[in-house]
């Protein structure tokens, strides 16, 4: 059960990861541009803002 759910959210994450360059190409290549004028710093707190909600997420989700 428990590898069941890991796979589950793996799938989910790709599904939701690849719905922007599906519908937007245009928009996720500008998009990809902007992310690599970012210094490791600044990418380093969006990764742990995305975590930290991701994490909050769960908890509300999973009670």
């Amino acid at each position: 059960m428990y590898w069941a759910e890991i796979l589950t959210a793996v799938a989910l994450v790709l599904v939701i990861e690849g719905m922007l360059p599906f519908i937007s190409p245009a928009k996720y290549r500008q998009m990809v541009a902007e992310i690599t004028r970012l210094s490791d710093h600044h990418i380093r707190n969006i990764g742990l803002v995305v975590m930290i909600a991701g994490l909050v997420l769960l908890f509300v989700v999973r009670g």
